[in-house]
């Protein structure tokens, strides 16, 4: 009998959306004609996912923790540090690396454009007359990223990734100014001013740059300041092969994403004709992630282009870019019968209506030989909902991946250990149960209230289940439900 020896889960990014009602009350998912899509979810079991938890806003960075395994309330350093590792810079112990947009403001330091028109040309030239400034001591390295994006690095005596954005994160917006979380904080008081007059000298510098003075010549936005945000120090991740004993491979657009690849030791690679806008080159990053999945047992792939349709705002954009996903994972339907696991999903949600990351939950399918089949034959936000996988979260995709290709191992004496280790930090006295109720109660800020809500949900699951055995979480959407009561 087969089954499924290697995965490739591959993130669609921001592709998750709600429905438009202009556009008939459908989504972009909805709108587009995806019938590779749909072959998918045919041939595979469907659900939905919260990245992290259901209503909670994610950012790409903690949403691939998450889905790696990697729980991001424990390990998230900031997005700094994994756009700095992801575009080259060297980030050594000690630094504080900010992610950092070029914007456009206008003289009273008011956000006209926060990505500058998304500019293309030109940054490495920007960078030139910002990097190796020194002030207060601190040195300031600079490096561009793709399109409107860069990456700062601070290296100097007493600094501290506890501070405050000086990007507004809203154009309308003046620039803030970025402050210690915690006032009593030197370092971070330090850092961040460090980080004010370095905004400050990144617009004097830049806004009489040759660069901006032919864009306004041109009657585009100029470049005329760098907005850092998302400070944080190196995290300590370690290795994913350590974590999973599976080599991996890391075949994603944005530098953000090539940074956590790059802390966690994945082999990540260049895509020829990527440019993580909607222009890239949707079938060569398949082809590289297929290329990629004949040397390892686990791919992580991303498509950035739907998220940006979604910050745009832009509906029909949207439908294209999804549209274009269709087409380029046409080779992965052979794939999927040849021993592949494919585990096609969204990292996030950007709504078209909310131009942002929101917390609805987003539709996932797994397909692969010896994966249980359910009836979805469609793929969508409404769709997804009522398949097998039901409602789970980013954090259960691993366990569920490694489970399916067989390469998970079974509590041993090894797991025993790590309880032991578990148990000698854990608030639970003489806690045997790591993960239960009365452990994450006492680590975390559950309250009585929830966790009976919670014991109530499965009591009431556990009543109602049919007998069909389901891969994913209890939590399964009310639409389930009816299905359910159908065939009892």
């Amino acid at each position: 009998m087969k089954h499924c020896t290697r995965a490739l889960l591959l993130i669609c990014d921001g592709m998750g959306d709600r429905p438009v009602l202009e556009k008939g009350g459908r989504t972009p998912i909805e709108a587009a004609k995806t019938p590779n899509l749909d072959k998918l979810a045919a041939s595979g079991v469907s659900g939905i996912m919260d990245p992290i938890a259901p209503g909670i806003r994610a950012g790409s960075d903690t949403a691939h923790l998450a889905l790696l395994g990697y729980d991001p309330y424990k390990v998230y350093p900031g997005r700094g540090p994994f756009e700095a590792m992801g575009i080259g810079m060297e980030v050594l112990g000690g630094d504080v690396a900010l992610r950092c947009n070029f914007s456009t403001v206008d003289d009273d330091m008011n956000v006209i454009d926060r990505r500058a028109g998304r500019i293309k040309e030109g940054t490495k030239d920007l960078v030139s007359a910002l990097s190796g400034l020194v002030i207060d001591g601190v040195k300031c390295f600079v490096k561009e990223s793709i399109e409107h994006r860069a990456a700062l690095v601070l290296r100097g005596v007493g600094l501290s990734g506890e501070i405050t954005d000086a990007d507004p994160h809203e154009e309308g917006e003046h620039v803030h100014l970025s402050e210690a979380k915690d006032p009593n904080n030197e370092a971070a008081v330090r850092t961040a001013a460090v980080i004010n007059k370095f905004v400050v000298a990144s617009h004097d510098l830049l806004k009489d740059h040759p660069v901006n003075v032919e864009r306004i010549a041109q009657k585009l936005p100029p470049a005329n300041i760098l907005l850092p945000r998302g400070a944080g120090l190196a995290p300590h991740l370690g290795s994913f092969e350590d974590k999973y004993h599976i080599t991996a491979g890391c075949v994603v657009e944005v530098g953000l994403l090539k940074g956590i690849g790059r802390y966690l030791n994945m082999d990540v690679a260049d895509i020829p004709g990527s440019t993580g806008g909607v222009d890239t080159d949707m079938p060569a990053v398949i082809n590289a992630a297929i290329e990629s999945l004949g040397q390892h047992v686990f791919v992580l792939c991303n498509i950035k282009a739907p998220d940006l349709a979604g910050h745009d705002g832009n509906f029909d954009q949207k439908v294209a870019m999804v549209e274009g996903i269709d087409a380029a994972i046409a080779p992965l339907l052979a794939l999927s019968t040849e021993e592949t696991l494919i585990v096609l999903t969204a990292d996030h949600a950007t709504p078209v209506a909310v131009m942002d990351h929101s917390g609805d939950s987003v539709p996932i399918v797994m397909a692969g030989v010896g994966v249980p089949v359910d009836d979805v034959s469609a793929f969508g936000e409404r769709v997804s909902a009522t398949g097998g996988l039901c409602r789970i979260r980013g954090l259960d995709v691993m366990p569920i991946i490694t489970n399916l290709i067989v390469q998970q191992e079974k509590l041993s004496p090894e797991a025993q250990q790590a309880r032991h280790t578990h148990r000698r930090s854990c608030a639970v006295t003489s806690c045997s149960r790591p993960g239960s109720w009365a452990c994450r109660k006492a680590n975390s800020s559950w309250d009585s209230r929830t966790r009976s809500a919670r014991l109530w949900r499965i009591s009431r699951v556990l009543s109602r289940r049919p007998a069909r055995a389901w891969i994913g979480s209890s939590r399964r959407p009310s639409t389930c439900w009816k299905s359910a009561r159908s065939t009892r």
